[in-house]
C-alpha cells in the first residue's frame, strides 16, 4: 500500500497507525490551515450591515410618530396625520422584512462558515501522523467537531451582528439627540460607557469559564471513549466501580462548570438592564420637567416642543436596545470564541504530509524514471518521544543500497516500527537526517512518500468490497491493476467468492492471513512504489501462512528496495542484510 494512498476519500474513514499515518495533508500554522481567527471570519459583515440598516429605520419612524402626536395635540384632524401614519406603517413593514432578511443571511452565513471550519478541522486532524505527540485524542476531537463547534453558529449569527449594531446604532441616535438637546446627549453619553465596561469585566470571566467548560467536555468525552474501548480489560481487572466513580465525578465537575457559565451570563444581563433603566429614567425625568417648564437648560434653541420631546423619549430606549441585544447574546461570545480556539487546536503545525488535490510536481511525477530504485541513507539520527528523556535512537546511522533488502531484527520494543516510521517521514527528527533517493525527508517527504509502500502487521480494512480496499480510491489504480494485485497476493479466489459484497469495518470476515495478503495487494497495486516498508508482516501467523506471505513479499520486492521490521529470524534470514537493533537501542518503542 502506498504511504500516500490513504489520502483517498475511501481511506480517510479509518484510523490505524499504518493507515492514518500514511494519510495526507500538509498541516500548517493555524491561520494558514483554513481555521480562521475570530476577527477574520468571512461572510458576516453583509448580514450585520443589513440588520444595522433595519435598526436605523427606527429613526424616521420615530420622527413621523412624534410629529403625528404633536399635530394631534395641536388639534389637527385625522386627515392631517394620515400620511404620517401611512409612513409609520410602511417603514415598520420594511423594517420587519429587512431585519428578517438580515437574520436569515447571518444564519446561513454562520452555517456555511461552520461547515468550512469543520471541514478544515477534519482535514487537519486527518493530516496528523499517529506518531505526532501533539495529536489530539479521538474522543476530544469528536467532541470539538460535533458538539463544541455548534457554539460557533450563535456566535456568528447573533453576537457579531449585535456587536456591529451596538457600535453603529447608538452613535446615530446620539447625533440625532444631540441636534435637539445637549443635556440628554450627555446623559446618554455618560450612561452608555458604563455598560460595556462592566460587561467587559464580566466577559473576561465568562470566557475563562466557557473555556474551562469546553475543556471539561472534551476531557470527559476522551475519557469515556477510552474506557469504552477498554471495557473488556476493565471488567477483567474488576475496575468497573472505579471507572464509574471517575465518570460520575467528571459529570459533577461538568455540571458545576456549566452552572458557572450560566450564572455569569445572567449577571451580564442584569448589569445592562440596570444601567439601561437608569439611563432611560433620567432622560424621561429631564424631558418631563423641561416640557413642564421646570428646567430651562439643555437645548440649543429655547424650549423643546412636544414632538421634539416625544422624539427624544422614543429614541432613548432605542439607544440602549442594541446594547441590550448584545447583553442577551454575550454568553454566545464566550462559548463561540472558546469553540473557535478548540477548532484551532486541530490545525496546529504537524508532520508534512500531502493534501488531497495536490498536483504532482516534477520530482514526484518523475521519481521512478529519474531515480529508479531508491537508496536510503540515515545520518546521525536522534529521536525521542514526547515526555521521554531517553532517546529511542541517538546518533544512529544506516545506509541501504538501491534494490537491497534489509531486515531490522529485534524483540518487541527495540525500535523497529519507529525506524520505519522515521524513514517514511511520519515523525519529526530531533537530530540528523534521512535521505531517500538523495532527497531529505525533512523537506521532501510529501514527494518521496508517494513512491513508498507500507505493509503493516495490522492493516485497517474498510467497509467495502475487496477491490475497493485494494484501490483505496486512487485514480491511477484501475480494475486491471486491482485484479493483478489480488492475483499476486493470492486473493483472487477470495475476491471472486465475495463479488460485490462488502467486508465489515475492521476486516470482519477475513482471517489474519487474508488481511496481510490484502496489505500486500495494496502495495502491489501501486506501480510507482520503489521502496517497501514492511512492519512485522508475518507476526501472529502460522508457519505455512507466514512462509507464503514472506515469499510473496520478497517476490513483490524484486527490483525494489525493501526494509522489513521483524522479530522472526527465519524471515530476517531471507533478506540481503540483517541489522540487529538491540545493539543500537537505547529507549522504549511505542
Amino acid at each position: 500500500m502506498s504511504v500516500d494512498a490513504l489520502s483517498s476519500p475511501v481511506a480517510l474513514r479509518a484510523g490505524d497507525p499504518a493507515a492514518n499515518g500514511q494519510a495526507r495533508a500538509k498541516t500548517a500554522e493555524p491561520d494558514k490551515a483554513g481555521v480562521e481567527t475570530s476577527s477574520h471570519l468571512p461572510g458576516q459583515r453583509p448580514a450585520a450591515l443589513v440588520q444595522a440598516v433595519a435598526a436605523l429605520l427606527w429613526l424616521p419612524q420615530a420622527a413621523l410618530l412624534s410629529i403625528a402626536v404633536g399635530r394631534i395635540a395641536a388639534g389637527n384632524g385625522l386627515s392631517g396625520i394620515l400620511w404620517l401614519a401611512s409612513g409609520v406603517l410602511i417603514i415598520g413593514i420594511l423594517r420587519a422584512f429587512i431585519d428578517a432578511a438580515g437574520n436569515r443571511l447571518a444564519f446561513h452565513g454562520a452555517r456555511a462558515t461552520l461547515a468550512r471550519l469543520r471541514r478544515d478541522g477534519v482535514l487537519a486532524l486527518a493530516c496528523r501522523s499517529p506518531l505526532d505527540p501533539g495529536r489530539i485524542a479521538s474522543g476530544e476531537a469528536a467532541s470539538i467537531l460535533a458538539e463544541q463547534a455548534e457554539a460557533v453558529v450563535p456566535y456568528l449569527a447573533r453576537f457579531r451582528p449585535a456587536r456591529f449594531k451596538a457600535t453603529v446604532v447608538p452613535v446615530a441616535i446620539l447625533l440625532c439627540v444631540l441636534s435637539l438637546s445637549w443635556a440628554v446627549a450627555i446623559v446618554l453619553l455618560v450612561a452608555a460607557p458604563l455598560i460595556p465596561v462592566f460587561m467587559a469585566l464580566i466577559g473576561w470571566r465568562a470566557k475563562a469559564a466557557s473555556e474551562a467548560q469546553l475543556v471539561e467536555v472534551g476531557g470527559m468525552n476522551a475519557f469515556l471513549l477510552d474506557r469504552l474501548r477498554g471495557l473488556a480489560t476493565i471488567r477483567a481487572l474488576d475496575a468497573v466501580d472505579v471507572t464509574a466513580k471517575r465518570l460520575r465525578a467528571d459529570a459533577e465537575s461538568l455540571r458545576s462548570r456549566t452552572m458557572a457559565v450560566l450564572r455569569i451570563a445572567f449577571l451580564s444581563s442584569a448589569v445592562l438592564e440596570l444601567f439601561a433603566a437608569l439611563g432611560v429614567a433620567m432622560v424621561a425625568v429631564y424631558v418631563g420637567f423641561h416640557l413642564l417648564g421646570q428646567l430651562d437648560f439643555g437645548t440649543w434653541r429655547g424650549r423643546l416642543s412636544l414632538s421634539e420631546g416625544l422624539f427624544i423619549l422614543l429614541l432613548a430606549p432605542a439607544f440602549f436596545e442594541p446594547l441590550r441585544e448584545l447583553s442577551a447574546v454575550w454568553h454566545d461570545r464566550a462559548a463561540g470564541e472558546a469553540s473557535l480556539e478548540a477548532l484551532r487546536k486541530l490545525a496546529v503545525k504537524g508532520v508534512d504530509l500531502p493534501r488531497d488535490g495536490d498536483k504532482p510536481d516534477d520530482d514526484r511525477a518523475a521519481f521512478p524514471a529519474r531515480f529508479g530504485t531508491p537508496s536510503v541513507h540515515i545520518r546521525d539520527v536522534t529521536f525521542r518521544y514526547a515526555g521521554d528523556r531517553r532517546p529511542v535512537f541517538e546518533q544512529f546511522s544506516l545506509d541501504i543500497a538501491p534494490g537491497e533488502s534489509v531486515a531490522l531484527l529485534g524483540p518487541s520494543g527495540s525500535g523497529k516500527t519507529t525506524l520505519l516510521a522515521l524513514i517514511a517521514g511520519l515523525a519529526p527528527l530531533d537530530g540528523g537526517d534521512i535521505m531517500v533517493a538523495g532527497k531529505s525527508m525533512a523537506t521532501g517527504a510529501a514527494a518521496q512518500r508517494r513512491c513508498i509502500a507500507w505493509v503493516g502487521q495490522k492493516p485497517h480494512i474498510f467497509a467495502g468490497t475487496v477491490g475497493a480496499n485494494v484501490s483505496l480510491g486512487r485514480p491511477d489504480v484501475d480494475a486491471d491493476a486491482v485484479a493483478s494485485a489480488l492475483h499476486n497476493a493470492a486473493l483472487d479466489t477470495v475476491a471472486n467468492a465475495r463479488g460485490k459484497s462488502s467486508i465489515g469495518e475492521g476486516g470482519s470476515g477475513l482471517s489474519g492471513g487474508e488481511a496481510l495478503r490484502l496489505a500486500l495487494a495494496r502495495a502491489a497495486a501501486n506501480a510507482h512504489a520503489q521502496l517497501i516498508l514492511a512492519d512485522e508482516p508475518t507476526a501472529h501467523l502460522d508457519d505455512e501462512t507466514a512462509n507464503d506471505i514472506a515469499s510473496r513479499l520478497f517476490a513483490l520486492a524484486q527490483g525494489r528496495t525493501l526494509v522489513i521490521a521483524t522479530h522472526d529470524p527465519a524471515l530476517a534470514a531471507r533478506a540481503d542484510r540483517i541489522i540487529d537493533l538491540r545493539t543500537v537501542f537505547t529507549g522504549s518503542d511505542a
